[in-house]
């Protein structure tokens, strides 16, 4: 057996492929010292970081590190499936291990960055289903928590949440297929729809739209939980009597192709779950798409409905509480979530969705869209530390930090709004402040809040929510209050934060936070359109 510390591929100890054989050969062979952008290579044939730039022509070869540009292959003609497979895969392996000896790559001139703007937005939330009615009520610090009131929770420590206790999905979804999908599916579906609406994407300007350039990329930290569950207790009498479609609807990616379906809209489809920072990876990644210049206009958000009331259903709930994540204070549910405040008990679990509608800037100014504020980027990292516990430095949040604003190219005075993860806990809002004051110091202009003080955690939905209140404040002006803050922590300074009103702030550029389980950290930031 070869030595740890060897660097030595392991495919090159296989015997059945002459291919790595050959392969493996010629690494030992030909190893010489790496060009500029490359490291040093082992001796042995081992692994090594190849540069940053390829050498590759019009008709398929390539600059090898080890010889040819060629790669010749012992082609067996009366197999030429076979051969094409084999030459494919030996071309994908030579690029992937041999850096380029000359640099033959014509520079492409400088271009300017595409601009992504935010153009509509669409909540469902335990405050409302309107973006204006939702800030709206959070502006006035009114409280969406209560009893939960959708299944008989009599036997849990915790019985209460940020409950939609009603929705109608006419005229948005079809009836039948409203009473067959998961809550996830149909909050995403109609927050989605309302995006557009209020973003003026009218059937005709639908006809006009180049529909292989938008997408929709909304995710889900659960997923259709209470599809699934249903078709479990199904079982236990037939499977007859299992919905047909139980298992797409019970997958995270089925609410963003469903509205694609509905759309027609044939650019980058796909769904991301990162726990709660879902909503923050699905919109940074959405721009990304329309900064590449893939996509002119995306649908972009999150979703989740896992206060669920059945079978194993309970797993939800109960699992939180079993890894006591949330509040007890079951008597004034009103008063549960109370981020920052030394009586604070563990989160309080809210359902619903938010979607942004976020669109290249010059494609929303042909059409003559109102851009609410504009998107300037954002950053993604991993604590790789714990399952559910934050980094106890806080070093992945302050790297995420540092990164959006580098990547933004925000200086950081001038974030003067910070809408926080802030979940309630007694740990992670400490470590998130921490993190913050690390980053921003102690600057007299800044003010944070949390959403999740008056609608709970929405999980994956979390961060799309509140990137809508961050898009709201720099609309109106306003930042919502941070309520039931009345024994502020010790360790946070209560001057940054927002107290028991509103206030008028002229945000000059604001940073969303979502954190998820697994150690998922993720920073976005929007400003005013200028």
């Amino acid at each position: 057996m070869a030595s740890s510390s060897s660097l030595v591929s392991p495919l090159c100890n296989q015997s059945q492929s002459p291919l790595l054989h050959w392969i493996g050969d010629r690494r030992k062979a030909f190893i010489s010292p790496p060009c500029n952008g490359g490291s040093a290579t082992s001796k042995d044939g081992g692994a090594f970081e190849p540069c940053n730039e390829y050498y590759s022509s019009k008709n398929g070869s390539f600059s090898s590190f080890f010889g040819s540009k060629n790669v010749s292959f012992n082609i067996n003609h009366k197999h030429p499936r076979l051969n094409r497979g084999v030459a494919r895969s030996g071309q994908a392996m030579a690029v992937a291990v041999e850096p380029a000896r000359e640099i033959r790559t014509k520079q492409k001139p400088p271009t300017k960055q595409r601009r992504v703007v935010v153009t509509g937005m669409g909540v469902v939330t335990p405050l409302g289903h309107d973006p204006d009615v939702f800030y709206n009520n959070l502006l006035e610090g009114a409280s969406g928590i209560s009893e939960i009131e959708a299944f008989d929770c009599a036997q849990f420590p915790t019985r209460i949440a940020g409950e939609i206790k009603s929705l109608s999905a006419d005229g948005w979804i079809a009836p039948k297929l409203s009473k067959r999908m998961d809550k996830f599916m149909l909050y995403m579906l109609i927050a989605g729809k309302k995006a557009l609406e209020d973003g003026g994407v009218t059937e005709d300007v639908m006809e006009e739209l180049d529909k292989e350039k938008c997408g929709v990329l909304i995710g889900s930290a659960m997923g259709g939980m209470k599809v699934f569950n249903d078709a479990i207790e199904a079982l236990r009498i037939s499977y007859r009597k299992m919905n047909p479609f139980c298992v797409p609807f019970a997958t995270t990616n089925m609410g963003s192709a469903m509205l694609a379906m509905d759309l027609g809209w044939m650019g980058p489809n796909y769904s991301i779950s990162t726990a709660c920072a879902t909503s923050n990876f699905c919109i940074l990644n959405a721009a990304n798409h329309m900064i590449r210049g893939e996509a002119d206009m995306m649908l972009c958000g999150g979703s989740d409905a896992a206060i669920i009331p059945i079978g194993i259903s309970f797993l939800w709930l109960g699992g939180f509480v079993a890894c006591k994540a949330l509040s007890k204070r079951n008597g004034d549910p009103t008063k549960a979530s109370r981020p920052w405040d030394v009586n604070r008990d563990g989160f309080v679990m809210g359902e619903g969705a938010g979607v942004l509608l976020l669109e290249e800037l010059e494609h929303a100014k042909r059409r003559g869209a109102t851009i609410y504020a504009e998107f300037l980027g954002g950053s993604f990292t991993c604590d790789a530390y714990h399952m559910t516990e934050p980094h106890p430095d806080g070093v992945g949040v302050v790297r995420c930090i540092e990164k959006a604003l580098a990547q933004s190219g925000v200086p950081r005075e001038e974030i003067n709004y910070i809408n926080a993860h802030a979940t309630s806990t007694p740990s992670g809002d400490i470590k998130e402040y921490q993190a913050l004051l690390h980053c921003f110091g102690k600057n007299p202009e800044l003010r944070v809040n949390s959403t999740k003080s008056m609608i709970g955690h929405l999980l994956g939905a979390a961060g799309a929510v509140e990137a809508v209140a961050a898009v709201q404040a720099i609309r109106t002006g306003w930042v919502h209050p941070n309520i039931n803050l009345e024994n502020p922590d010790q360790e946070v300074d209560t001057n940054v934060l927002v107290g028991p009103k509103k206030e008028r702030l002229n945000v000059k550029a604001a940073l969303s936070n979502s954190f998820g389980f697994g150690g998922h950290n993720s920073s976005i930031i929007f400003a005013p359109y200028k």
